[in-house]
């Protein structure tokens, strides 16, 4: 993946760029040794890796806005950075970068349950939003696999979903406003704690802009009552198209589930072998939520498995305690983990039409074959939000470079359906060489002139979204 070579006149200004940090920031939260910042050297894409020229940790809008104001003026590129659990290089620094670490900003700042919103530093980590108000019987309902260790200012730079964004959407539904700090240290509010602000929806544009407009250093979160109570039902087939022929026929008989998720026999086994969540043994299978009162529990179920049984189903297993929901959720939220733990693997992130579903689920398959690298299927059916697992040697030559184009095969045939390349993983630099693919020239023209409003000198996260060759000559005009 081909990264733009480093500016020698930002290197060389690293001594006073260190001096100007350290006279807005405390020692410890400036990081400039050599070895000290290789911990920043890539994210979650650990397949590409480049230490920066310094990394930050501010605690405050104020120290961001100073940093900022430091780095525009002397012309140092920013990658903001989150927790680090992009899986599309969204974190990745280049070599004369300042990467901008908010790790450190994770107060609640006002919570509001009346009128149901609470505010938050963007360091704060999805699942410990909900922690904050579950004594109250609020929760915050995205709920991305790495919600334990993500941030909420990844989730708004990747507009990330998760499990339960069938009925909840993902975080542009559930996001109200944010504090946002530009390139120039100026700090700007956009919405707030109420619905629908007037003038242009600059918070739709913020949301999944993957810190190229500016870094969001406070949010203002939608928070919801829990349900009366919830339950999930597991079901096994006998192939993978017949399991997305009843996702298609769920959603098509008006049934809004919580969730529905599925996986395949490579990560059903992987995940038996790592969590012994006693999954049938089967070549597909789904897991279906649905909540609310008991009575909307039975009716929503009864349909559902009625529509399974259409399908012949191996099994069918509806569950009848927490502890056997527990157990049933246990396996699909272990999946990544367990993958881990049997190969190196690169996950995709594609969005098609539900109704899609069989037919792209049978070309990955015959793509599988066609390139000879295994591959694990685990993702959000509801939505077609689908996650392949791309088996590979890491330490192969050019086993890399094949799962690349394998990758980007699976890519462009989500687009090719009338999907998207990404649900909620972003562009970063995974992707970034296929907008093409999507997207006409016109219309990322159109996307380019929306960040040179933001960002003129384009100094933010540089190298991601865009194809490589346009972001250089945008900057460089």
């Amino acid at each position: 993946m081909e990264m733009p070579l480093p500016d020698p006149a930002v290197l060389a200004q690293k001594p006073r760029l260190v001096e100007r940090l350290l006279q807005v920031l405390p020692p410890e939260a400036v990081i400039h040794d050599e070895m000290e910042t290789r911990a920043y050297e890539c994210d979650a894409l650990t397949a590409y890796r480049c230490p920066p020229l310094v990394a930050v940790l501010p605690s405050s809008t104020a120290e961001v806005a100073a940093v900022l104001k430091i780095c525009h003026d002397m012309g140092v590129p920013v990658v903001p950075r989150g927790s680090g659990t992009s899986l599309a290089g969204g974190a990745l620094p280049t070599a004369d970068s300042v990467i901008l670490g908010v790790a450190r900003m994770n107060d609640v700042l006002e919570t509001d349950y009346e009128n149901r919103v609470i505010r938050v530093q963007t360091g704060r980590t999805n699942l410990s939003v909900t922690g904050a108000v579950e004594e109250e019987d609020f929760f915050y309902a995205p709920d991305p696999s790495s919600q334990l260790a993500c941030a909420i200012a990844g989730n708004i730079g990747m507009n990330s979903g998760g499990a339960h964004c069938l009925k909840y959407g993902v975080t542009t539904n559930n996001l109200m406003g944010v504090t946002m700090v530009l390139m120039d240290g100026t700090v700007v509010e956009l919405g707030g704690a109420h619905l629908d602000p007037g003038g242009l929806d600059l918070l739709g544009v913020i949301c999944g802009s993957e810190g190229q407009l500016g870094v969001v250093t406070e949010a203002t979160l939608r928070i919801l009552h829990k349900p009366e109570g919830a339950r999930p039902v597991l079901m096994g087939f006998d192939s993978n198209e017949v399991a997305g022929e009843c996702v298609s026929d769920i959603i098509r008989a008006g049934v809004l589930p919580v969730a529905i998720e599925f996986m395949d026999r490579p990560v059903i086994r992987a995940t038996e072998a790592f969590a012994g969540a006693g999954y049938p043994d089967c070549e597909a299978l789904l897991i279906v939520e649905v909540e609310g009162s008991e009575a909307e529990i039975a009716e929503q179920l009864g349909l559902i498995l009625e529509i399974a049984r259409r399908h012949n189903p191996v099994e069918l297993r509806e569950s009848t305690s927490a502890e056997e929901s527990a157990r049933i959720w246990l396996g699909r939220k272990s999946a990544f983990g367990a993958m881990g733990q049997i190969n190196d693997y690169m996950c995709l992130d594609g969005t098609i039409p539900v109704s899609q579903l069989p037919y792209v689920l049978r070309r990955i398959g015959e793509m599988s074959q066609q390139y000879g690298l295994g591959v694990g299927n685990v993702f959000h059916a509801g939505d077609g939000n689908m996650h392949p697992l791309i088996l590979f040697d890491a330490n192969k030559p050019g086993d890399l470079e094949l799962c690349e184009a394998f990758g980007a095969d699976v890519l462009k045939l989500c687009v090719e359906v009338g999907g998207c390349l990404t649900g909620e993983h972003g562009v970063g630099i995974e992707k970034r060489d296929l907008m093409v693919d999507q997207f006409a020239p016109d219309d990322l023209d159109i996307q380019m002139a929306v960040k040179d409003v933001f960002d003129p000198q384009w100094l933010l996260n540089p190298a991601k979204v865009f194809p490589l060759a346009a972001s250089l000559g945008r900057r460089a005009g």
